[in-house]
């Protein structure tokens, strides 16, 4: 009888959340937005545009394009107006104009004036070098034409064909590029999975806290002590408050995952694994959101809390920066929130791990809901009573 009722309290704090449609946005909503905008910017996959202007450029002009498409979306105009409105609305990175006859005028060592358009800023200048480099390998046939030519007292005409049948057997200089000690970051962690792992931390914690003002509200207007007055015993209350804050926790985070895992591809690793992460973390978010609204006075001030602390833990345990490059002072603070634990087991999972892997840190997220629970419930059961 005491669960029946306590499932029923929780299962109005639930419908509560469902009702309220702002709320609805910041926990369904808000993190997948944010996700997006991490994940595009940190190796999502996206390839900025870029626009090529070339009229009757031969041959040349398409191995420019083909060399900037290595690492750009390139799009061919015929019109450099318009290419040049487009730059300059954002939607082209930058733009290249090659003139009339470019592969002819390259090769009969004409100085050849390429037109190059970007927004102003640093990228603009590492831009610049990329395509400057590339017109530049293009041209390398003819400038060496363009010296014998010089050295022999004949035209580029004659040396072009003769650099350009040796130019196969010549054998290229070689640059090898080693990269030394590892990468900080797991191979598969791109930047939709770097965004969703920290939102999911981020968002059920902050989630949480300030969710803890509705338990101030049910105390202030009576609503928990009329429960008292009825058949309804003290734990099946508690259990029912306590309940209730897992189950949104626990909501939010399946949206995250499933949402991110659906729209972005992200792979979470082991099931077991995440399963067993997010019921331990949210279990650690409950029990803090039950201790808030057990000591807090009023709704202003749980909901203040809820946010500054929800935001500094977040930031302190790695849920906005990540915490593989924090300064070693600050990784050792990061292991005293459970953001950091629960990142480091994500992270693990991602990595290969499995539920065996990760029992360290679900032991430690477990272990501090369980004493944070005792000390919510004991300090709240007090409040009810006293």
């Amino acid at each position: 009888m005491s669960l029946a009722r306590a499932t029923v309290i929780a299962r109005a704090n639930l419908v509560r959340l469902v009702r309220d449609r702002l709320g609805l946005f910041f926990i369904c909503v808000l993190p997948l937005i944010i996700v997006t905008v991490i994940g595009l910017q940190f190796g999502g996959g996206f390839q900025p545009r870029v626009g090529l202007f070339a009229p009757d450029g031969g041959p040349m002009a398409g191995e420019l394009g083909e060399s900037l498409g290595r690492d750009w979306q390139v799009e061919r105009y015929e019109d450099s107006a318009t290419m040049a409105a487009d730059v300059e609305s954002g939607r082209l990175a930058f733009a290249v104009s090659l003139p009339s006859g470019y592969t002819e005028r390259v090769r009969q060592g004409e100085t050849v004036e390429v037109g190059f358009a970007s927004a102003a800023g640093d990228a603009a200048i590492a831009r610049r070098s990329v395509v400057a480099g590339a017109i530049a390998d293009q041209a390398s046939l003819a400038r060496a034409a363009l010296f014998a030519a010089s050295e022999a007292k004949t035209s580029v005409g004659v040396t072009l064909p003769l650099a350009e049948s040796m130019s196969d057997g010549v054998d290229p200089v070689r640059v090898n590029v080693a990269t030394l000690g590892g990468s900080i970051f797991p191979a598969s962690l791109t930047g939709f999975a770097l965004g969703a792992q920290g939102q999911l931390v981020l968002f059920i914690f902050l989630t949480s806290l300030t969710g803890s003002a509705q338990l101030i509200l049910s105390r202030t207007l009576g609503v928990s002590r009329r429960m008292l007055s009825t058949s309804t015993p003290m734990p099946a209350i508690l259990l029912g408050e306590a309940l209730g804050r897992f189950g949104v926790a626990l909501f939010q985070a399946v949206i995250i995952v499933a949402a991110t895992a659906l729209v972005f591809g992200v792979t979470w690793g082991d099931p077991a694994g995440i399963a067993a992460l997010v019921l331990s973390f949210s279990a650690v978010c409950a029990a803090i959101a039950m201790l808030i609204g057990a000591t807090s006075t009023n709704a202003e001030q749980a909901g203040s809390i809820g946010v500054f602390a929800g935001l500094g833990i977040a930031a302190l345990g790695g849920a906005m920066i990540p915490p593989e490059i924090f300064p070693p002072i600050m990784d050792t603070i990061s292991w005293l929130t459970p953001h950091r634990w629960a990142i480091d087991g994500f992270r693990a999972l991602l990595d290969g791990g499995t539920l065996i892997t990760i029992l360290p840190q679900v032991g430690i997220l477990v272990v501090a809901a369980v004493m944070l629970l005792a000390l919510a419930t004991w300090r709240l059961r007090l409040s009810l009573t006293s």
